[in-house]
């Protein structure tokens, strides 16, 4: 008994009938244009009047809900009045080709068209019929008690008449009526809060829209989160190592304390310059132009790692100045990854770099000493490791259709071999 209550005293169904009420008194206006029809053939039967006012109002009022800022207007208004999860209408593309945010094939088909000029109806039918059946049972609720004002009630039902005239009866049938009146706001909202996801949600079309905006998000998400994995990663691993050169060196070499010093603070620089574009990303603000590091900033990235004590080899073939765009900043940061897990797991020695451009392929490959040998740095082991260093590369390349072999190389020696798929520019 208790439960069958709960709807008539939520705040909720009130505002959600008070939104369909106020649904009919808006469509006031429209029926004063459908009234014209009716003005101007008087002659006609009071039938087909009535018929032709009635078409005529709803085809007005599905001609507002046509427009895109009705359905905008209504979704908001839905949300906070009848508490319903409904996403921001989104544009998609129209047969005709006008622009819009779809993509190909996200084109509204003619159901998806009139579903909002459906819901309007039906809101506006909802709101007239609640309000007329609400108000009557509210004022006789009211005026019932006590033959207030002189009022009574009757209910004829086939061919027999009861009437309440006084006493302890119309108190009865007020209080029924309040309910009733109650009851009839509880329909009428959650009538609309059954039909508004169905008719004011997203329709396929734009569902597609959704799923390719998510889809974007994500992917963009991961490609900032590759970016800081490598850059920042790569950073901290050489700076750690350079600091304790330095402070090793610091009397006993002053000169090369201060170039260790010096290569820090070249290398926090850049650090935060990643840092600041992808937090930029993150803020949904306007970004500056992102860093971009190819393979020209290689030999730079050596010269760091070799300030931090590493013994790095390059070995070129092929011209990879002519690799740009996209493939030579990925070829950078692959390559910077791989560098950054041969100091922090390698286990000193030389550290091999091979960059081998050809007319249909570009070949990067890092070789590392992994068995008993002297450390570089403080050795494998003492830095923290997310485990998401190899998964993240083989993503990278998955993404340029490229292939990517990972594993020991010998009983002393691990080895990351890339080939990635390449146009050379002119």
């Amino acid at each position: 008994m208790i439960k069958g209550l709960r709807p008539l005293l939520r705040r909720s169904t009130y505002s959600g009938a008070l939104f369909a009420y106020g649904a009919a008194l808006a469509s006031l206006p429209l029926l004063s244009f459908a009234l014209l029809p009716a003005l101007a053939w008087r002659s006609a039967p009071e039938g087909v009047l009535i018929v032709v006012v009635l078409l005529g109002w709803a085809a007005l009022i599905g001609l507002v809900g046509l427009a895109r800022t009705s359905r905008r207007v209504l979704v908001v208004s839905a949300r906070r009045l009848l508490r319903v999860s409904l996403p921001e209408p989104v544009a998609v593309r129209t047969r005709a080709g006008r622009p819009g945010a779809g993509p190909a094939g996200a084109v509204p088909s003619r159901v998806d068209r009139w579903r909002t000029p459906v819901w309007l109806l039906l809101h506006v039918a909802l709101g007239w019929a609640g309000a007329l059946a609400s108000g009557v049972l509210l004022f006789a609720g009211l005026t019932l008690p006590g033959g207030w004002l002189g009022a009574e009630v009757g209910l004829s039902l086939f061919g027999r008449t009861v009437r309440v005239e006084g006493g302890w009866q119309s108190w009865a049938v007020a209080v029924g009526c309040l309910l009733l009146a109650a009851s009839v706001c509880v329909v009428v909202t959650k009538a609309l809060r059954w039909s508004a996801p169905r008719l004011l949600g997203p329709s396929s079309a734009e569902r597609l829209v959704l799923a390719a905006e998510r889809e974007l998000r994500l992917a963009e998400r991961n490609r900032l989160a590759h970016e800081l994995h490598d850059s920042i990663g790569h950073t901290l691993t050489t700076t750690t190592i350079q600091a304790a050169v330095a402070g090793e060196v610091l009397c006993a070499d002053p000169v090369a304390a201060r170039a260790a010093l010096r290569s820090i603070e070249e290398s926090s620089r850049a650090a935060l310059e990643d840092l600041d574009y992808v937090l930029g990303v993150l803020r949904e603000r306007e970004a500056e132009t992102a860093p971009t590091r190819t393979l020209a900033d290689l030999p730079e990235l050596l010269d760091r790692l070799r300030h931090a004590g590493a013994v790095v080899e390059l070995e070129l073939s092929g011209d990879p100045a002519q690799v740009r765009g996209t493939l030579s900043r990925a070829a950078y940061r692959i390559l910077q990854e791989g560098l950054t897990n041969a100091i922090r797991h390698g286990a000193g020695g030389l550290i091999e770099v091979r960059v081998a451009a050809a007319p249909d392929r570009l070949d990067l490959g890092v070789v590392n000493r992994t068995g008993d040998g002297p450390r570089t740095g403080m050795g494998p082991g003492a830095f923290p490791t997310s485990g998401h260093g190899l998964s993240g590369l083989a993503e990278r390349v998955r993404l340029l259709h490229g292939e990517i072999d990972a594993g020991p190389d010998g009983p002393r020696h691990w080895r990351l071999a890339v080939r990635l798929p390449v146009r050379l520019s002119p």
